[in-house]
């Protein structure tokens, strides 16, 4: 068993690694407030804490202690923090990535005259796991539809990517529910041109069919409303108004929690 850490193998970095536990629920942040004279507490819910993942590491013997620190010192150059977040994908669950970096020293003991062991400590600010292969949608026409979200355990903050043409303007637009939740694109959009609405960013952009980003998207929307996507059936509806409504495809983002 290993890991994958921004598409580099724990093989190939020459360590064997396996989970030393597995956090099924990232910790909590709960929020609630005493009030005088009433039993208990006021409650104002919670939300998820930042996820700590703790890899278990050994080197096997190499020819002599020089041999095992060029080891170490390579590890230490594909797992540098400083790069900031990258993937992380454990062999034990390899349908899912996580977002991390190294939160802690690595402190190798030493095992016999040239082997270790060591613990690698990952912090992952976003506590998801998120879907390696993405469920996607693509709607041609305007109607209603059911998209079916199999994967994941929680709710998932989707990206839509948007073509049509859509003249500037209040009076013209494209209208999408999402289980009830209307997001209107006011425009102006062109041919050619593909509005990104991002729910987890809680962003949007307009792009060209080579990928350039041309300006930003969310003067496009009427209002700042991003939707989300249930685990199981999701309700969609487009339409247009005085618009072309050409496509729109939907990256789920499915996730775990």
């Amino acid at each position: 068993m290993g890991f994958t850490f921004g598409g580099i193998s724990s093989q190939s970095m020459r360590i064997r690694a396996r989970l030393k536990n597995w956090i099924a629920s990232p910790s909590l942040r709960n929020f609630y407030v005493t009030v005088p004279g009433k039993d208990g507490a006021a409650d104002f819910g919670c939300d998820s804490s930042e996820r700590i993942i703790t890899v278990s590491c050994g080197v096997f013997p190499q020819r002599n202690f020089a041999t095992l620190v060029s080891v170490l010192d390579e590890m230490a150059e594909h797992l540098d923090p400083s790069k900031g977040l990258q993937r992380l994908v454990l062999d034990d669950v390899p349908d899912r990535y996580f977002m991390a970096r190294l939160s802690d020293s690595v402190d190798c003991e030493r095992l016999l005259r040239s082997a270790g062991s060591f613990d690698l400590k990952f912090i992952c600010p976003d506590p998801n796991a998120y879907a390696l292969t993405d469920e996607t949608y693509t709607i041609s026409s305007a109607g209603t539809y059911e998209i079916k979200r199999t994967k994941g355990n929680t709710f998932s903050e989707p990206v839509y990517f948007l073509k049509g043409v859509i003249s500037s303007g209040s009076a013209t637009y494209v209208s999408i529910w999402t289980n009830g939740e209307e997001l209107r694109v006011i425009g102006a959009l062109t041919a050619g041109e593909i509005l990104i609405i991002d729910s987890d960013k809680v962003t949007a952009k307009v792009i060209n069919e080579q990928g350039e980003t041309l300006r930003n998207g969310l003067p496009c929307l009427q209002d700042l409303n991003f939707p989300i996507l249930q685990k199981g059936t999701n309700t969609v509806v487009v339409s247009a108004n005085g618009a072309i409504f050409t496509e729109l495809k939907i990256q789920a983002m499915s996730r775990w929690r």
